[in-house]
């Protein structure tokens, strides 16, 4: 592999000169800088990217964990980040923690001994558990997204979750139903919690009583879904309408409602969170609370850049919030 000596020798100048003009560091004479970029190209030279990094204390390299899931809301969410480091000049690493403490640890260890400029976690773990790995690293920064472990410095990125489940929940009311229940996702996560919260507040706030045997804590996946649709079937009773916690479990209910030839919506309405591309494609089109999911990605990667800008910046809180995406999944029983 050719060296900048190498390119010096063959152009007859100095070695801090072809640094110069490989760096763009000081300006070299226009007659100079041809025989030298010409010399590199004689040589098929590459800058070392590890050499410029060291120079520079920068690898212009982010990272992130993500939890693996069917659910493709994360891979949305990647592809915001994705493109937002292209854009930014900027590579990524990405590694997947398949839900696993242990496996999230040695993922954020990898990745800050790879010297990455910054780090997004968008990884379950347990309700209140702290990563203690970045106290070794205070230089780098940490941006925790939706779904993301404790870090006590670090910026956030959240969906008003609590919100987008009153909406919800709201819509069903406001269709005229009464007889409401509620699909949850595990609720030792903070974004399950809190979608069941706006559920719990909308119906406190129309005066509507909270039926527990409607009320299912599941996955967040779509066997999830299935299995929770199969056990309030054995309950006995129906609501009129179900607030689900994300699409993924929404789709696993409509397949078991189609396997049982349970009408939806018009023996059952469905409403879901997330979004996500699939949902206007199911049958039927399913009406959900949209995440802004690129632009979750987006704000990350942007947040990351500001403290690596202004180190010393306090940490922030930016809060995205949900919309209403209406299609034909629940019925109007005003109408």
């Amino acid at each position: 592999m050719a060296t900048m000596k190498d390119i010096a020798r063959l152009a007859g100048v100095s070695t801090s000169t072809v640094s110069h003009v490989i760096n763009q560091t000081r300006f070299v004479s226009e007659e100079i800088a041809t025989r030298v970029n010409a010399a590199a190209k004689t040589l098929n030279y590459t800058p070392s990217a590890l050499a410029r990094s060291l120079k520079m204390n920068r690898t212009k390299t982010l990272g992130m964990l993500v939890t693996t899931s069917m659910n493709p809301f994360f891979g949305e969410v990647v592809k915001g980040v994705e493109r937002s480091c292209y854009h930014q000049g900027y590579n990524l690493i990405l590694c997947n923690t398949e839900g696993d403490s242990e496996r999230m640890r040695a993922s954020i260890d990898t990745l800050l001994q790879k010297r990455v400029d910054g780090l997004m976690l968008m990884c379950t773990a347990a309700e209140g558990e702290t990563l203690t790995e970045f106290e070794r690293y205070p230089d780098i920064p940490v941006v925790v997204m939706d779904w993301g472990p404790t870090v006590a410095i670090s910026d956030k990125i959240l969906d008003n979750s609590y919100r987008g489940g009153y909406m919800a929940t709201q819509y069903l009311i406001q269709k005229g139903h009464r007889d409401i229940g509620c699909v949850t996702g595990p609720l030792s996560q903070y974004q399950a919690l809190s979608r069941y919260q706006g559920f719990q507040q909308a119906l406190a706030d129309a005066k509507l009583p909270e039926n527990k045997a409607w009320v299912i804590e599941s996955n967040f996946e779509c066997e999830g879904g299935y299995a929770a649709f199969k056990q309030l079937l054995a309950s006995g009773s129906l609501p009129t309408a179900l607030f689900v916690g994300n699409d993924m479990m929404a789709m696993g209910m409509i397949s078991a409602a189609n396997e049982l030839e349970i009408k939806i919506p018009e023996q059952l309405s469905l409403i879901g969170y997330d979004d996500i591309r699939i949902a206007q494609f199911m049958t039927p089109p399913l009406t959900t609370i949209h995440q802004p999911k690129y632009r979750l990605g987006k704000a990350a990667v942007e947040a990351l850049l500001v403290k690596l800008q202004n180190p010393h910046s306090e940490p922030q809180i930016i809060q995205l919030e949900p919309t209403l995406v209406e299609r034909q999944s629940v019925l109007d029983l005003q109408s």
